[in-house]
């Protein structure tokens, strides 16, 4: 998501390296590139001249000062802001600026409020509304759903599908109109005590006059306090012309963007607010009913230039992790003793998270990296392999992983339908990264932390093992990670694919020297 756009910032900010200062024609050489990847990212023409003209004016208009901070020590400590890092700064400020400065927060006032969501038919209108009456529940409300898709019986039957998946009531009565259902649902939530309305109403392949009419009754008839318009993010600018002409008719409060971790453009999310002048409220970033994000200008700013989401990744967490179990799984990990079940605890809690690729990008400086990192490294499908080996090992293996002998990691291959040289190698990098873990946890860098050894003993036996390198322990643990470990030179930050490649073919040749011995035993 969203690699078209940050690759146009990132090759602005890199154009500007080493300039001394910001002058018309250094600023005209990074724009360009900025406006290659929003006009690709398919922002809307008129979006993109505003912005570029912004971020011009404001770039070569203002002086790049030189910053003071103190230390603590108390000692001014000058640190210059460069003219790359002060063009960055323009753009997250204007680019917070259109997408807009405030988190916005849905209208609950009414008694029950009403929420109605509206959009193209295949935009997920169904799918959010049980994702918003998930997240309703969550925050202790008593949401209600009403089926008013009567034109689609598959639309009827998902939403009676995800509201028993949820324990939310749904209202439908079969042959009754869409206006006079809505009406009659509102007076059937009070009686039930239900203080949440979420009208599913229904979408057209385009829009039509027949549509917008009923829409505007229900509106009409029900005052809804939220009219929310569900936009397919991978639609781009017709999704922008499509809203556009909903809220003439219907004057709805904000959007919600599905599919978001899917697009790899995002320029919907640019463009929809500048063109409506209405917010975006949530994004929908997976298929789970837990998956509908709050929409931070900030976080997504910070994330379009590369700079991460760690706000945004910690609500993540919270949502997903117990901070006791948390707190316990971390000694556990720093004491080197924790087994193949709580690994599989680990993989679990990633998956609940969302994919990989997401979690990466919402990591502070990791947008370079990522485009160094072959496809693979960001497959799900991996975890899944993983899952797959350590679900065919017996309880006592996966309390027990020492126990792990070739015969054992051989049934295990067959179990899983994974190659034996794939267990061997999750083997060899479980010992390693429980080695580096349990010296870290003794090395009195966490002495604070109870159960981890953290006195006067501990520091002291830590001072005569000397220092433990994180990124000698990690090259051990991860054999291949380019520039880390003791194969790695000092000085050079990542071995050359010739050295790779003879890396890897001795490890080939360890293998079947293994396999051989085995054989003759």
């Amino acid at each position: 998501m969203l690699e078209t756009l940050t690759r146009g910032f990132r090759n602005a900010r890199n154009r500007l390296q080493g300039k001394t200062t910001l002058t018309e024609d250094n600023i005209a050489s990074a724009l360009r590139d900025v406006r290659v990847s929003l006009l690709e990212a398919d922002v809307e023409l008129g979006v993109t001249r505003a912005f570029l003209a912004r971020v011009k004016e404001r770039a070569i208009g203002e002086v790049v000062h030189l910053k003071a901070t103190r230390d603590g020590h108390g000692i001014a400590a000058g640190t210059r802001v460069t003219p790359a890092q002060h063009f960055i700064r323009i753009c997250h400020e204007e680019l917070v600026r259109l997408l807009g400065e405030e988190e916005p927060q849905l209208d609950l006032s009414g008694d029950p409020a009403i929420i109605m969501m509206v959009g193209l038919q295949g935009s997920g209108k169904t799918t959010t509304a049980g994702k918003l009456a998930h997240r309703l529940k969550e925050e202790g409300r008593r949401p209600m759903l009403v089926a008013a898709d009567i034109y689609r019986p598959a639309a009827v039957d998902q939403l009676v599908t995800l509201g028993e998946r949820l324990d939310v009531p749904v209202f439908s009565i079969k042959g009754m109109d869409p206006v006079t259902l809505c009406e009659t649902a509102v007076g059937h939530a009070r009686d039930l005590g239900r203080d949440v309305v979420i009208f599913d109403t229904a979408g057209r392949l385009a829009i039509d006059d027949a549509l917008m009419a009923e829409l505007e009754r229900i509106v009409e008839r029900t005052r809804p306090q939220e009219i929310l318009f569900v936009a397919d993010a991978m639609i781009g600018q017709d999704a922008v012309r499509t809203a556009a002409e909903f809220d003439r008719r219907l004057s709805f409060t904000g959007f919600v963007l599905t599919k978001f971790d899917g697009d790899a453009r995002g320029g919907a999310a640019l463009s929809i607010r500048a063109v409506t002048g209405k917010p975006v409220k949530f994004l929908g970033m997976g298929e789970g009913l837990d998956k509908l994000d709050d929409f931070r200008p900030e976080g997504l700013a910070d994330r379009i230039l590369g700079m991460g989401d760690v706000v945004g990744l910690m609500k993540d967490f919270e949502k997903v992790v117990d901070k006791e179990t948390a707190e316990q799984d971390a000694v556990k990990m720093l004491q080197g003793r924790f087994t193949y079940d709580d690994f599989l605890k680990q993989i679990g809690m990633i998956q609940k998270l969302g994919s990989l690729r997401s979690i990466f990008e919402k990591l502070p400086g990791m947008g370079e990296l990522m485009e160094q990192l072959p496809p693979e490294a960001f497959d799900d499908r991996e975890l899944l392999k993983v899952r797959a080996m350590i679900q065919s090992m017996t309880k006592q293996e996966r309390r027990e992983p020492d126990i792990l002998d070739p015969s054992r990691m051989e049934r295990i291959a067959r179990g899983s339908g994974r190659p034996y040289e794939e267990v061997e190698a999750l083997q060899e990098r479980f010992r390693d990264v429980r080695k580096m873990m349990g010296q870290l946890g003794q090395s009195g860098m966490f002495g604070g932390i109870p159960g981890l050894g953290g006195g006067r003993a501990a520091r002291r036996a830590a001072a005569r093992r000397g220092p433990v390198d994180p990124m000698s322990a990690l090259g051990e643990a991860f054999p291949g990670l380019p520039g880390v470990g003791p194969d790695a030179p000092a000085g050079r930050p990542a071995l050359s694919p010739e050295e790779k490649k003879a890396l890897a073919r001795k490890r080939r040749e360890q293998r079947r020297a293994r396999r051989k011995g085995r054989k003759r035993k």
